[in-house]
């Protein structure tokens, strides 16, 4: 337990930190937007392309688990839709952003400072597949959903277009891409840039917990709690039953087995709360308030259950 409290504890103190320093006026929400800014802009492209670029892409990228990644998250999706959508009713696009809180992970702010702590040289390598099967595949599907719901679907190849020019304007996907060019061809990272890249990258943990604190400090409670407890439970939940469930029977059907480690992180990846941007999306379709409060429950709550995953897990 004491291995344990000494990855969880640590983590949670810097998004205290964050929360405390902006409910005492040190730093404002709009501080926060700009803190956030540079990680996601900044420092996680520069670890990205950092974890990329020095490896050889088979060394990076394990099929198996992004697709089992993949396929839990895709489960969580298609329950998602049962319930909320199915179930209770819900319009396209409410519903949407629902299943978004259940089935999209925050792994450059939350996944990664565990993962580093818990299982440093699979961390880098772990962001990357964890990062391209979000922003490849999860985020754009929940995108086309809501745009579906909210009527803009105009067509399939516009609303592909659409987003895949989205997705290229994301400083992420630019260093994803950038890394694969530069592993392919082989092209050592001069020292100076690398030191550089290295400088920058190490900003990427601290700041981005201290911004997840912060940026909750501002988040007014209103919204309906019953809903956004099911955003919860969906998210701690479900999406880590879902990922051993895919780990359990893909491997008794004779599919690919992960290694112990890996295993291990791919559940962690799916127990982290979901993406930072969460309540941007929100807004979209007037849920933020909503948003914002399954984020904060999500946070506080993901304290107890990542330690007793970690606690099984290591």
């Amino acid at each position: 337990m004491e291995t344990v409290i000494a990855i969880t504890l640590p983590i949670f103190l810097v998004v205290g930190l964050g929360f405390g320093t902006v409910k005492a006026g040190l730093f404002s929400a709009a501080d926060m937007r700009i803190f956030g800014r540079f990680v996601i802009s900044i420092a996680l492209p520069a670890l990205l392309f950092n974890a990329i670029a020095k490896r050889d892409v088979a060394e990076v990228f394990d099929p198996a688990f992004m697709g089992l990644y993949a396929l839990a998250s895709l489960l969580v999706m298609a329950v998602g839709f049962l319930w909320f959508r199915r179930a209770q009713g819900m319009p396209l696009d409410r519903a949407g952003i629902c299943i978004m809180g259940a089935a999209c992970s925050n792994s450059g702010y939350m996944s990664y400072p565990i993962l580093l702590l818990a299982f440093p040289a699979l961390a880098p390598k772990v962001l990357a597949m964890c990062l391209m099967v979000e922003n490849l595949l999860m985020i754009p599907l929940m995108l086309a959903m809501i745009a579906i719901g909210r009527g803009k679907g105009a067509g399939p190849g516009a609303m592909i277009l659409g987003i895949a020019r989205d997705l290229m304007r994301r400083p992420l996907i630019l260093a994803l891409i950038a890394g694969l060019v530069w592993s392919l061809l082989k092209l050592p990272i001069p020292m100076v840039v690398d030191r550089g890249l290295m400088m920058i990258s190490t900003a990427s943990v601290a700041l981005a917990l201290f911004v997840i604190g912060g940026s909750l400090a501002g988040i007014a409670l209103r919204g309906n709690m019953a809903l956004a407890g099911q955003i919860i439970f969906g998210k701690l939940v479900l999406h880590p039953v879902m990922a051993l469930l895919v780990l359990t029977l893909v491997a008794a059907l004779g599919g690919p087995v992960l290694e112990a480690d890996l295993r291990a992180c791919l559940l962690i990846a799916c127990a982290v709360p979901m993406l930072g941007v969460y309540p941007i999306f929100a807004q979209e379709v007037g849920m933020e308030g909503l948003a914002s409060l399954a984020m904060l429950g999500t946070t506080a709550m993901s304290f107890f259950t990542l330690s007793l995953a970690l606690a099984l897990l290591l």
